[in-house]
């Protein structure tokens, strides 16, 4: 299906056609585009328009440019515009305008990757849903997830995340969403805020791009809450909570049983049992929040239910796996995409759940945290489960504060950086171990994640565990 025309794009750029071509994608890297994708030359750690011939030549519709690069053909597909971002948020904007779907935004602290895969599953079950690509949350992930929104579209899951102060607001403006939910609020990013309170400000801006009559789900857990319902007020959303304090989406229990977290919530005054193949309290509170929004998008609840019984997270992000090693197995929590206090504390917990001989946490610095890095590092020592967990290896000079800080028989190996450690392995693992790998990003802790499948041949169940 065609996605965009040479016209309609020049037309939502006010840009100026090449060639007339059409395009059936959107992409920004020569290494994942497929044929007849729009190559968009971003400008970023190196400049876009370095690739253009390399895009053409691997099958792409046309070029999204501001200079003709030297050395094209003359016939060459391009659509030149003044600036590359500019035009990749107008073709964003032109694409949500032209779609009748019904739009969710979905930010937070911890949880809104594993939140928006969580809503895909069960919109999608429902409609034609189209979501946000891995973590494509960004200035260019939020602009380039919309312009790649198909006309028939039905339902749009948009994921919007932040580093720095005044950056959700735009992009909840492009996204134009008639539901925004807030996951949670939580430490993350403080090298740019001088206080939690001021993430919930910066979260809270979610909800100055609903459309009118939108509707805003909002953790009442957090101690933040006020401010995210003083906020939805604002722009006289509709307000539905979720969580223990709730009165919209209250959860009444979660259970943990091996791999499945089994909860109850009363919705509309009445009991909703709903299960995840995943263990984690931090799941059921997601996964209510996303039954909220499903209700709040015209989905039906119970089909939804049935559908957030079959999601699992993805590699990287929680997923549970038996790897086989010499002379056994071991089960692998991989949960290393990312990290901050929060979902450290919630993966630990999970790890102190897992039945098995020996419980094993490799555990990298959790970065942008400013000033308050070590204390918050120093502050997992005293998490209850570290009660249960036989040995933490620790990455990182940042995790050297909470190596210190370990009772002694609890500490394993220390090492600057997840290469180091992965060479350990061999020597710290044992058959039928639990494993928990979760760090920050840069630090690398996928390393001892392949290292352990290097172990041995992974035995294959996915299932799971994420923050």
């Amino acid at each position: 299906m065609t996605l965009w025309t040479a016209t309609e794009a020049a037309a939502a750029t006010n840009g100026r056609a090449i060639g007339d071509w059409s395009v059936n994608g959107v992409s920004i890297d020569t290494r994942t585009i497929e044929l007849g994708d729009l190559f968009v030359a971003l400008q970023a750690a190196r400049d876009g328009h370095e690739f253009v011939g390399q895009a053409l030549e691997k099958g792409a519709g046309a070029a999204l440019v501001s200079h003709i690069p030297t050395g094209l053909p003359g016939n060459a597909p391009l659509l030149l515009v003044d600036d590359v971002q500019a035009a990749l948020e107008d073709l964003g904007r032109a694409a949500r305008a032209r779609a009748r779907a019904r739009v969710v935004a979905v930010t937070g602290s911890v949880g809104k990757t594993s939140t928006k895969e969580m809503l895909s599953a069960m919109l999608g079950d429902q409609g034609m849903t189209h979501a946000s690509v891995a973590s494509y949350n960004n200035h260019w992930g939020v602009p380039l997830t919309l312009a790649r929104m198909p006309r028939d579209t039905e339902y749009a899951v948009i994921e919007i995340g932040m580093n720095h102060p005044g950056e959700i607001a735009p992009l909840a403006k492009q996204a134009r969403p008639h539901v925004a939910m807030v996951t949670t609020v939580a430490a993350a990013h403080l090298e740019a805020f001088d206080s939690v309170t001021a993430i919930a400000r910066e979260k809270a801006a979610i909800f100055e791009g609903l459309e009118p009559d939108g509707v805003a789900v909002v953790n009442a857990d957090i101690d933040d809450a006020q401010i995210l319902h003083d906020a939805a007020a604002e722009v006289n959303a509709k307000i539905l909570s979720f969580g223990t304090n709730a009165q919209d989406y209250h959860l009444l229990s979660v259970e943990l049983d091996g791999d499945l977290t089994t909860s109850c919530a009363l919705i509309n005054e009445q009991e909703i049992n709903f299960e995840i193949q995943s263990a984690g309290a931090h799941f059921a509170m997601n996964g209510l929040g996303a039954l909220a929004v499903t209700q709040a998008m015209g989905a039906d609840l119970q089909e939804a239910v049935k559908s957030l019984a079959s999601w699992a997270p993805f590699k990287g992000r929680g997923v549970r796996e038996t790897l086989a090693i010499p002379n056994g197995t071991l089960e692998l929590l991989d949960d290393s995409y990312n990290a901050n206090p929060t979902s450290m504390a919630a993966a630990l917990a999970v790890l102190a759940t897992v039945k098995g001989p020996r419980r094993l946490a490799f555990i990298g610095d959790m970065k942008e945290l400013g000033p308050q890095a070590e204390e918050l590092h120093i502050g997992l020592a005293d998490l209850n489960a570290i009660n249960s967990i036989q040995q933490i290896h620790c990455v990182g000079p940042l995790m050297k504060a909470l190596y210190a800080a370990l009772p002694e028989e609890k500490r394993g190996k220390w090492t600057e950086t997840s290469a180091q450690m992965a060479e350990m392995l061999p020597d710290l693992i044992q058959t039928g171990d639990i494993v928990l790998a979760k760090g920050s990003l840069s630090m690398g802790l996928a390393r001892v994640v392949d290292g352990l499948r290097e172990m041995g041949q992974g035995a294959g169940s996915q299932e799971n565990t994420d923050e």
